[in-house]
């Protein structure tokens, strides 16, 4: 299969590439690095990428911003900064590639534990993988053509605990590899309209 993996330049990412390589095309997406850079907040860019890569079976997203701080001092700017990047961001891709993906072809978002398990400083972060999975449950039952959508959740990854350690205290991290058959899972498989919890 030929596959699209937008943020392909971070942990989980790069997992993703390399699981889904061992079987597939890989075309890899960043925000500055892979074959292709695109900010996939911008819908035109997003356009511009898969009018470049044209017809493909599975899209991956793996991006997204979000901002972390104590809700007692969350501006409306702040909720925007994930409202527009992983919300929208993993929305639009999703506008465009209904309309390149092969019959029968799937789509894989990324929303994340915190949908679940709220954590301090977390409020942005919780709200925005919640509206992911929504989206996902929503879209599943309106594509067209046996195309498929899933959404993977993870925990925090070992690989990340130097950033995102401290909000994460008590939580148990995997490898960003572990991570990856999720996505395999939802790529390789039938299902659509699932959460897969990679905690």
């Amino acid at each position: 299969m030929k596959v699209i993996v937008i943020g392909a330049t971070g942990a989980v990412g790069k997992a993703v590439v390399e699981e889904l390589g061992q079987r597939h095309e890989v075309i890899t997406v960043g925000a500055r690095g892979g074959q292709h850079q695109v900010d996939f907040a911008d819908i035109a860019q997003v356009r511009g990428l898969f009018a470049k890569v044209g017809k493909v079976d599975a899209v991956v997203v793996t991006a997204g911003v979000l901002h972390f701080a104590p809700l007692a001092s969350f501006t409306p700017e702040q909720f925007y900064v994930g409202l527009n990047s992983k919300l929208m961001g993993q929305v639009n891709v999703v506008l465009v590639a209904q309309e390149y993906l092969n019959d029968g072809g799937s789509i894989t978002l990324t929303s994340g534990i915190v949908a679940d398990e709220p954590i301090r400083n977390g409020v942005s972060a919780t709200m925005v993988n919640s509206a992911i999975e929504g989206f996902v449950r929503g879209a599943a039952i309106e594509l067209p053509r046996g195309l498929r959508i899933n959404v993977v959740s993870p925990t925090v990854l070992k690989e990340s605990m130097d950033s995102y350690g401290p909000f994460f205290v008590g939580f148990e991290p995997i490898a960003a590899s572990r991570a990856a058959l999720s996505y395999a899972r939802s790529v390789d498989g039938a299902q659509t309209g699932q959460v897969y919890k990679a905690w």
